[in-house]
């Protein structure tokens, strides 16, 4: 299947010819169809599988054959972090180049000038809002925003939303839309809170379920099993001298990104920082030089591992095991877009083996252990790893003892 065979308006084709897109995506074949068809849609997709057109194409082909409303707004994408809601924003504005759709991004974090632009975007009628549920709710509770006229609400990252207690704010934005609308719901995860919502807010809806909550089979993921100590030397052994364009380390808090970032800098890496510390125009910058390669290293917390769209990430770094296994899914979720192929390597301390054997079982297979260089010593042993299962037959490196079979060298 090729775009053409969606029948989309020419200014449509002409943005996707412009973006570099050649073929759709399974999760675009699918959904696509369903949207141009006028049903609601819930779509169930791992990260990386390019949702974002997915949704966005079928909008601006549709929003090109209503012209009754051109000064309102139209539709209404809710994403539930401001790095989502930018990117968002930045393929729409791609793709609807030749299509002049009218849109703006609202999302909190800016300066007061960036406010007052959104307000008067929201007054004016921009055809389509992107927005955190926080700050749309910030104008909503003004009364100047006008959504009598909309036709399109799309939930991005659902799941999500609702695992950072957006649930209330989403309530309150749905009841200052109108009834009759089409609604389209992408989520990586469908648990209870996802389909309870779902039988709430849409009609009749159609659904498409792709590879839900597997990393990308192109990911080659690895685990070691390391001390904090260790971990520093550890990461250098792995991205000094080595032909990585862009890495991804991934801490499980603000302070434990500052740290890496500033002992990484000390040993002169060309390295950075997003969390949520910083201001929004420092982490735009931040954003933007890394997916210019100006950066090599990014260091963050998980408030970049949904939706951010950098391609060529080639190496991702758990620095800490994530929290949970979704955790796990999305920040893995960062390499190996697109059909490329991708590294993702989790550093495992002894208090987090427990936690890191979850997401094993999560994703059904174990992931496979791999042996410390020689010159960082000695890290936690696989038998401590093993005590509550057997995960010997996944534990590789370059020696073997008596017939061949792997020994550990880590003891």
């Amino acid at each position: 299947m090729t775009f053409n065979d969606f029948n989309l308006a020419d200014p449509v084709m002409e943005g996707i010819e412009a973006m570099g897109y050649e073929k759709p995506s399974p999760i675009q074949e699918a959904a696509i169809p369903i949207i141009l068809g006028g049903h609601d849609l819930i779509a169930c997709a791992q990260t990386g599988t390019g949702k974002t057109a997915a949704f966005l194409l079928p909008l601006i082909h549709r929003l090109l054959g209503d012209h009754e409303a051109d000064d309102s707004i139209q539709a209404l994408v809710i994403a539930p972090t401001r790095e989502l809601a930018i990117q968002i924003d930045q393929q729409l504005e791609g793709f609807s180049y030749f299509a002049n759709t009218s849109s703006i991004a609202v999302y909190g974090g800016g300066t007061g000038a960036g406010f007052d632009q959104e307000k008067k975007a929201l007054q004016r009628g921009a055809q389509v809002i992107v927005a955190t549920p926080g700050r749309l709710i910030s104008h909503l509770n003004l009364g100047y925003v006008d959504f009598s006229n909309l036709k399109y609400l799309i939930l991005d990252e659902a799941d999500r939303m609702l695992d950072m207690g957006f649930l209330p704010d989403i309530l309150k934005i749905l009841s200052h839309l109108p009834v009759k609308r089409q609604t389209l719901l992408f989520s990586a995860t469908m648990p209870e809170g996802i389909r309870r919502l779902t039988d709430r807010i849409l009609i009749a809806p159609k659904q498409v379920n792709l590879a839900v909550s597997k990393p990308a089979e192109n990911v080659l993921q690895a685990a070691y099993l390391v001390y904090d100590q260790q971990k520093i030397a550890l990461i250098e052994s792995l991205i000094e001298g080595k032909d990585l364009p862009l890495v991804l380390i991934f801490a499980s808090t603000k302070a434990g990104v500052k740290e890496v970032e500033s002992i990484l800098k000390r040993k002169k890496f060309n390295v950075s920082a997003i969390h949520s510390d910083l201001e929004q125009e420092q982490r735009s910058d931040v954003m933007n030089r890394f997916r210019s390669r100006e950066l090599q290293i990014l260091v963050a917390t998980d408030i970049v591992s949904r939706g951010i769209d950098v391609d060529d990430i080639s190496l991702v770094i758990n620095y800490n095991v994530p929290g949970d296994a979704e955790d796990y899914v999305h920040r893995v979720g960062r390499t190996a877009r697109a059909e490329k192929s991708g590294v993702a390597l989790t550093f495992i301390n002894e208090k987090e083996m427990g936690k890191f054997k979850r997401i094993e079982a999560f994703l059904g297979s174990t992931i496979r252990k791999l042996l410390l260089p020689v010159h960082i010593g000695e890290g936690p042993s696989i038998e401590s790893y093993e005590r509550s299962g057997n995960f010997r037959k996944n534990f590789i490196g370059n020696s073997r003892g008596k017939g061949g079979q792997r020994r550990n060298n880590n003891r």
